[in-house]
């Protein structure tokens, strides 16, 4: 018996002739398209995905803006949410301190809209927060360190909300407020008299600081019975931590320049630059 090695056959290379190379590329080509036709195919009939809808609510807004807002939101009849919210609070889950009156509890944030949602789970949802944060154990220590209630701490910080622009001056007109109040000085605030009137105005008259009321700070001492508005973080911190000062008296006399004294000849002279900045800019 003759043995020979053993050797692997030779493969065979493959030679494609013009007929065959032209049916290769015809069938990649068939492949690529129907790749590329297949995802269109089936994302064709689905449905579009829905943006979520949301609803911001600004710092300081009053609960009449609120409601509107809502009104707006859902495509309803004005009018709707403010029957919606009731009159004892219950439906909306309101402390009792706020008898009924969800001012200072509708919190100013960005709320989810889904579909199905009622003018009364939204407000719910904003009473829900607002409760969340004035529960906080800092808020609530911080409104007892200043001999507040909660409710009357969220009552300083709707002023001090209305009263000023930035962070800092926050924690100014809160210190105002808090001195005034432990002098059992009236805390003569425009914001109090421009929530009675239902308007935003710097342009205060003597006879609006006359008008009968229990949110003329003019010429009741004390805090008026409820917020004038929702107030925002900022606005908390400063009503539970005020800035350390004698201040008594302030005025915006232009936006960035608010000027706290404890001089009321040196506030006399503040409010008459004011009055000269207020008189150029009708002019103009």
């Amino acid at each position: 018996m003759t043995h020979r090695s053993w050797q692997p056959a030779r493969r065979r290379r493959t030679r494609l002739t013009r007929r065959g190379r032209l049916t290769v590329l015809v069938t990649l080509a068939v492949a690529v398209a129907a790749a590329i036709t297949l995802p269109l195919l089936l994302t064709r009939d689905e449905p579009a995905v829905e943006k979520p809808r949301t609803l911001l609510i600004p710092e300081g807004w009053r609960a009449g803006q609120v409601y509107t807002a809502v009104d707006r939101s859902l495509g309803l009849a004005a009018g709707a949410t403010r029957g919606a919210a009731g009159g004892d609070g219950t439906t909306l889950g309101l402390p009792a301190a706020a008898a009924g009156n969800p001012e200072g509890y509708l919190f100013p944030a960005t709320y989810p809209v889904p579909a199905g949602t009622t003018p009364r789970s939204l407000l719910r949802y904003m009473v829900d927060t607002a409760k969340q944060r004035f529960a906080a154990d800092a808020f609530a220590t911080g409104a007892r360190r200043n001999g507040l209630s909660v409710y009357q701490a969220v009552i300083v910080a709707s002023i001090v909300q209305a009263e000023a622009d930035s962070a800092q001056d926050m924690a100014k007109v809160s210190r105002v407020v808090h001195n005034r109040l432990a002098r059992g000085m009236a805390l003569q605030m425009d914001s109090t008299l421009n929530y009675a009137l239902g308007r935003s105005t710097v342009d205060v008259t003597r006879a609006d600081t006359r008008i009968p009321g229990p949110y003329n700070t003019y010429t009741r001492a004390g805090l008026p019975p409820t917020p004038i508005g929702n107030p925002g973080e900022d606005a908390m911190t400063a009503a539970i931590a005020p800035a350390k000062g004698d201040w008594l008296y302030f005025v915006t006399v232009k936006p960035g320049d608010t000027r706290f004294t404890a001089n009321y000849a040196e506030h006399q002279a503040n409010v008459a630059d004011f009055n000269a900045q207020r008189g150029a800019a009708k002019a103009d």
